[in-house]
């Protein structure tokens, strides 16, 4: 019988560089939860509160992190919830180490790009807030790390598009990722013959894409049911008007749509993402109400006439997003001061907001029915929130570390000539599609930064032979036979 301790004991000492950094990530990841009790709040936190409090298609949030919180409801503890954000973000690390492991990369070297995950404050600090990107994030690695584990396997791809599926019903962002996933699936299996005269590979691309795309039709048509609309979310025009508001001079626009065209000259306006939600803004949103769907449609339409107009204009504002405020030192003060400090961990908490949350009632209000002890302002409990500060502002992933974690695979690729993989694709993706649709904001580059340094690993890692598909074991076989 083996013994156990033994056991763990070898493995300690076979991963021994991911065994420190997984400990001293959960040790950070517990001085935040003893210093910022029971978590941090965001604004977007209380819509997913009220979806936890009995799911629906909320018209302006996807339902997953509230699917996720609802599902986490009978422990009755906000507190609960950050813990098991803070273990998936712990399970995030082991993935992407896991990954690279197999992929034939040193101990040291996966421990390293693990470390992305497991010892980025930052990322720490996200798992604190009430919010979608620490799920959506390790269903992310999930379904990477299924679609890059070697060998060929006919359940994995599936697998692997129902994860993301569940991505997109958690942060929207996930559909073009599964888009590109699928591409890249039907790519590989053409250019590796995979598909074979029997047509297997077309049956396992055609079973992942359905896989993908039917839970996000089911949800569409509930979202239909109680907004009129199939969708997942009814906020892709307001949000790309807000793309453009940033430059929009209004010229080119149809004079049906010049209601939308936002206030004072463009230099003098607020950032994209800001002029949705302001409340001067022709959008006229305001709290606890969805967004108007005949606005929507004319904000899109308007969108993409500002673009079609100013070319030059959108392409400048989305390359100083993407290539200066990503990959700057210090994540700045867009979109907003009051936004951009959310991201970091605070010296005082700020008190619960008395605004209208769609559905009924105020933050209060939904906090306390989802966990009565959590109706009030977090508490700062020193001095474990002072090490938290003080760890965030030294372990975090700076602009140019990310920059050079982008641009590593692409050098690796252009020397070996062939593409710099899917989960470089991926971590580009999450990194442009914000500034190309919506706006830059810190958050969207944290939750790429862990993919980022996972494309870059995958690039080192040495090639191995793929193994044969999978086969049942042999006792199986020859039963069958029988």
């Amino acid at each position: 019988m083996t013994d156990g301790s033994g056991l763990v004991r070898r493995c300690a000492v076979r991963h021994g560089w991911f065994v420190a950094v997984l400990a001293l990530g959960a040790a950070a990841r517990a001085l935040a939860q003893a210093g910022y009790r029971p978590g941090l709040w965001f604004n977007d936190s209380f819509d997913y509160v009220q979806i936890a409090l009995g799911p629906f298609a909320h018209p302006i949030r996807p339902a997953g992190y509230g699917v996720f919180l609802w599902l986490l409801q009978p422990l009755g503890s906000v507190a609960a919830v950050v813990a098991a954000q803070h273990l998936l973000g712990l399970a995030s690390g082991a993935l992407v180490y896991a990954l690279l492991r197999r992929r034939g990369l040193p101990g040291w070297g996966a421990a390293l790009a693990s470390a992305a995950v497991l010892l980025d404050g930052d990322l720490i600090e996200l798992e604190t807030l009430i919010l979608s990107d620490t799920l959506f994030l390790f269903l992310l690695l999930a379904a990477l790390t299924l679609v890059l584990w070697p060998g060929t396997s006919r359940r994995r791809p599936v697998l692997a598009a129902l994860v993301l599926a569940a991505a997109t019903l958690t942060r929207t962002i996930g559909l073009p990722v599964l888009g590109l996933v699928l591409g890249w699936l039907a790519w590989r299996w053409l250019r590796d013959g995979l598909g074979g005269p029997d047509g297997r590979g077309a049956r396992v691309l055609a079973a992942a894409a359905v896989a993908g795309l039917l839970p996000l039709g089911l949800y569409a048509g509930w979202f239909h049911a109680e907004n009129g609309r199939y969708a997942i979310t009814a906020t892709d025009g307001v949000f790309l008007w807000g793309r453009t508001a940033a430059f929009a001079e209004c010229t080119g626009i149809s004079p049906e749509l010049r209601y939308l065209c936002p206030q004072g000259e463009p230099a003098d306006r607020k950032a994209s993402s800001s002029q949705v939600w302001a409340p001067e803004s022709p959008i006229g949103w305001r709290y606890g109400e969805a967004f108007d769907p005949e606005v929507n449609a004319d904000a899109q339409r308007f969108a993409l006439q500002t673009i079609a107009a100013q070319p030059w204009d959108y392409l400048r504002t989305v390359s100083y997003d993407l290539f200066v405020r990503s990959f700057s030192w210090h994540h700045g003060d867009h979109p907003t001061p009051v936004t951009a400090r959310k991201y970091d961990f605070p010296e005082r908490a700020d008190p619960l907001p008395d605004w209208p949350v769609l559905g009924g009632g105020t933050p209060g209000s939904v906090v306390a029915a989802y966990d009565p002890g959590a109706a009030r302002a977090t508490a700062v409990v020193e001095p474990w929130a002072g090490f938290a500060r003080a760890y965030q502002g030294v372990m975090s992933v700076r602009g140019p570390l990310l920059a050079a974690l982008v641009l590593l695979p692409l050098a690796v690729a252009a020397r070996r000539r062939r593409p710099p993989g899917p989960a470089w694709a991926v971590a580009a993706l999450l990194l442009a599609f914000p500034p190309l649709t919506v706006d830059f904001d810190h958050r969207y580059v944290v939750t790429a930064t862990p993919v980022a340094a996972l494309a870059a690993g995958y690039a080192l890692a040495r090639r191995r032979r793929e193994p044969p598909a999978e086969e049942p074991p042999r006792h199986l076989a020859a039963s069958t036979a029988l």
